[in-house]
């Protein structure tokens, strides 16, 4: 499979209703090489502009100097029920350096169990502790969803195909 798909492709992709849920969650996980050439995998807050992932974070953050040097990264957006749905995206990072708190990071983390008070207390701190921060923006240039329902992991999707062929 390819590591790239039409943009038609992918809007189809990014359209279906599972995949819109997916995209409003929480939480992403961010796959990138790092420097030393291993590869890492942090969770990391998102939010979904309509076309791009955005993800925020401070200015000294090691994985800064990794995506600045490979920005190639993948996404992976899941749940925590059998089965698994998830969301497989990959694109490329581009960084954008912002004075301030940059409106994604306040509204990626609008979906905590907060009180108003605690919200008020958590948004004065955040913006006490940061001059600045770092929007990490990807736009999707492959795009998978997983249900193990109507969709399937593309290896098992060519065994269940051999499977066919065999009893036919």
């Amino acid at each position: 499979m390819s590591n790239t798909m039409q943009t038609d492709e992918i809007e189809e992709v990014l359209s279906r209703p599972l995949s819109r849920e997916l995209l409003a969650r929480d939480l992403t996980r961010l796959a990138y090489v790092a420097k030393d050439g291993t590869p890492r995998n942090i969770p990391i807050a998102f939010t979904w502009n309509g076309s791009q992932v955005v993800m925020c974070t401070t200015t000294n953050s090691p994985k800064l100097v990794s995506l600045r040097h490979n920005p190639a990264v993948a996404l992976t957006i899941d749940t925590e029920v059998h089965p698994p749905k998830m969301l497989l995206i990959r694109g490329t990072a581009e960084l954008d350096v912002v004075d301030g708190i940059p409106e994604e990071y306040l509204e990626m983390n609008g979906s905590y169990e907060m009180t108003a008070e605690q919200r008020v207390a958590w948004e004065a701190e955040v913006r006490s502790l940061y001059d600045s921060m770092v929007r990490i923006v990807v736009t999707p240039t492959w795009a998978k969803l997983i249900d193990f329902e109507t969709t399937l992991p593309t290896q098992v999707e060519e065994l269940v195909r051999q499977r066919a062929e065999r009893n036919r």
